[in-house]
């Protein structure tokens, strides 16, 4: 009778791997128990008075107090209508306390949890005007202008109705004439320099996109003077058609006409020029075309 050479675990072997089986399945319910107990030793606060503590602190200006207990509501009370509201107030604290990207990060991010709520406008125009408080001279980049544009527009598209539109296309329009006046800045270098292509792009810019900002009567003006320097006149004679017929008692104009009428020309719209289609593009006027040459300024009369 022949016997098997292969090994059997021995009776302590067996043994000593059914321990090892139960101290693995033990240690789950053992660290279960031990959290459970953790969590008795340390309920929950009440939200109500987390949020007024949160309230008081804001009051007392104490923001850190304020943002501290606002946070704990959110993250104790994550999915009630307290911890919704905690997440604007940490918005608020932090607009308040001049913590700007703070305040864009929580105001999106309640936009994003919450964009049927009646304070999702809110919460918007918070990140608009935590990057509009940050917009920079006309020397400086104009990223955080750009950005407070998006953010103001995006809340116009989104809540049109909203008590908060208005005041964001106002701040929006702010914004743009800050651009503007970047692109003009830019502009007149370049003509200081006569490198008149490069201001003509930088003047066509503010014709094209900024329209109902104060510098579009200056760009119209230095675009007659950018285009004469270059020897192309119909485009000078147009951008002064186009300003006298919409600012007729502009000093930009009185001064575009000077210049046309040195050359021995008139201002005269040409309605197939860019300058032209840009206008209507954007809602402004062209000249009569029965009558597209623009009327003399008063002090030339």
């Amino acid at each position: 009778m022949s016997v098997s050479t292969k090994s059997h675990p021995s009776i302590a072997g067996l043994r000593a791997l059914r321990f090892a089986l139960l101290v693995a399945v033990a240690m789950p319910v053992a660290a279960c128990s031990m959290f459970n107990k953790k969590e008795e030793l340390e309920p929950d606060e009440p939200a109500d008075q987390l949020y007024s503590e949160g309230l008081k602190g804001l009051n007392e200006g104490d923001y850190d107090k304020a943002k501290k207990k606002f946070a704990e509501v959110d993250r104790q009370h994550p999915y009630t209508d307290w911890g919704r509201k905690s997440v604007l107030m940490t918005t608020y604290t932090n607009y308040k306390n001049g913590k700007w990207d703070d305040a864009i990060q929580n105001g999106n991010r309640y936009v994003q949890l919450h964009p049927t709520s009646p304070d999702a406008a809110y919460a918007q125009y918070l990140v608009g005007m935590s990057y509009y408080n940050q917009v920079p001279d006309v020397s400086r980049d104009q990223e955080r202008t750009q950005r407070a544009i998006a953010a103001f527009d995006e809340l116009v598209r989104r809540w049109p109705t909203s008590e908060y539109a208005e005041p964001a296309k106002r701040r929006a329009s702010v914004a743009r004439d800050q651009l503007a006046g970047k692109e003009m800045q830019v502009g007149r270098f370049y003509l200081q320099r006569k490198d008149y292509t490069g201001a003509i792009n930088r003047f066509r810019i503010v014709v094209s996109q900024y329209q109902q900002t104060r510098h579009i009567e200056e760009a119209l003006h230095r675009l007659v003077e950018a285009y004469l320097s270059l020897g192309i006149t119909g485009e000078a004679q147009t951008a002064a058609a186009i300003l006298g017929h919409n600012y007729p008692d502009s000093e930009w104009y009185k001064s575009s006409y000077a210049l046309l009428n040195g050359s021995g020309v008139q201002p005269q719209e040409n309605e197939g020029s860019w300058i032209s289609r840009a206008f209507k593009r954007g809602g402004g006027q062209t000249a009569d075309a029965a009558a597209p040459a623009a009327p003399a300024p008063q002090a030339a009369r």
